[in-house]
């Protein structure tokens, strides 16, 4: 899995001493170097910085009756320049301040010819009163909550974040000890994941439990409401073969997208009991109601389901950029039509045959060869012999409507 965004896991170290948390985070990169799954590895670019170093010798500018404060001041006016003079423009002032050349600033070897003064007025070169040289320094100090900082970043490959950081946060936690004022915290990508993923916790049941209602309050019956629910354990099982044979982890795509399937399943079920109703309160059995509803209904909730799997079957084989977040989320959908046609044909199967196993799998060999041929030959006639009753002919022609 590659970032969108950043990097997906983040260790930051909290400390004073430079030198020391840069040692401790090459530590940390050699234990998660070993962990499964970890890409990419490194530390945040601290060091590398040339930095001109002026060490001033006491005991050289001490033979010229020359002043520490004396060699600063001219050190000062050649790097970051002193105030000359002031320019008025009208009302307004401007400071002038003079400085050498940025060039002549950068090397070593002109900065040591700079002048200081003598009180007796000879003129000394700084090379004879100071040690110049160049070294590397830090390029940056990086200071969060008051604290200096360090970060190793790491990305997650082949395997789900969660149990990477797990194992990623035990093997740390096991081969390596900070020093004492030290701290270490955990972040990233791999974070909003997990406050997503806890916001997911109350965000489905409080939504399932609205649906609910909504569901009893149309049909002002629990049973019923409970009834149409019975489709969302189905629908899941699609999304969750789709993501182990695809060997995808649980993400937050993923969790999108199982609501999305529930969604579905729940407007499936919910026109299907309606529709079964409508047998029932024409003087139909409720077992013969039962199975005509879900005989006529098969076609519909086929169309319904196929128009989501075809749709999202692009975003199922992407390799794209951000392909890592649409392939969860269109593989859980994708499998949508799995579940709905196989409640809808096993009550189809159940209810032409009854319980006779061999019957069973007879028959779902034959419906598997051409569900929509065999649906037809079934449907058509008793769609004839409805249509022989006037009261029942005109519902029927609702139904053609609706």
């Amino acid at each position: 899995m590659s970032p969108m965004f950043g990097p997906i896991v983040v260790i930051k170290i909290f400390g004073d001493d430079l030198d020391t948390l840069r040692e401790q985070a090459g530590q940390t990169v050699r234990i998660l170097s070993k962990v499964p799954g970890a890409a990419d590895v490194k530390v945040e670019q601290t060091s590398g910085q040339p930095v001109l170093q002026v060490n001033i010798d006491r005991a050289a500018i001490a033979r010229y009756g020359i002043n520490v404060a004396d060699v600063q001041q001219v050190i000062q006016t050649a790097i970051a320049g002193t105030e000359a003079t002031r320019v008025l423009e009208g009302f307004r002032r401007f400071e002038l301040v003079v400085r050498l050349r940025p060039e002549v600033r950068q090397n070593a070897r002109d900065f040591a010819n700079l002048l200081v003064s003598a009180p007796n007025g000879q003129r000394i070169p700084l090379a004879q009163l100071a040690r110049i040289g160049t070294e590397t320094g830090p390029v940056e100090i990086a200071r969060e909550n008051g604290q200096r900082r360090i970060s190793v970043e790491v990305n997650v490959r082949g395997r789900d974040i969660g149990s990477f950081v797990q194992q990623a946060q035990a093997d740390v936690a096991r081969n390596m000890q900070l020093p004492p004022g030290y701290i270490m915290e955990w972040g990233g990508l791999w974070q909003n994941l997990e406050s997503g993923r806890n916001r997911l916790l109350i965000v489905v049941p409080v939504t399932f439990l609205i649906i609910f209602m909504l569901l009893f309050a149309t049909f002002h019956s629990a049973r019923l409401a409970t009834l149409v629910f019975t489709g969302v354990p189905f629908a899941v099982t699609g999304g969750i073969l789709a993501l182990l044979l695809r060997g995808m982890p649980f993400s937050m795509s993923a969790g999108v997208g199982f609501i999305a399937v529930s969604g579905v399943a729940v407007l499936n079920g919910l026109v299907l009991v309606a529709f079964i109703g409508r047998f029932h309160q024409h003087g139909e059995s409720l077992e013969t109601a039962v199975y005509q509803g879900t005989l006529l209904r098969l076609r519909p909730v086929l169309m319904t389901a196929a128009v989501a799997s075809l749709g999202f079957l692009p975003m199922a084989l992407s390799t794209s950029a951000g392909a890592e977040v649409q392939r969860p989320l269109a593989t859980v959908v994708e499998k949508l039509s799995v579940a709905q046609i196989d409640v809808l044909v096993d009550a189809i199967i159940k209810r032409h045959v009854g319980d006779d196993p061999v019957a069973i799998a007879e028959m779902r060999r034959e419906l598997e060869a051409g569900v929509i041929e065999t649906t037809a030959e079934l449907v058509e006639p008793r769609e004839l012999r409805l249509a022989q009753t006037p009261e029942v002919a005109g519902a029927d022609s609702n139904r053609s409507l609706s």
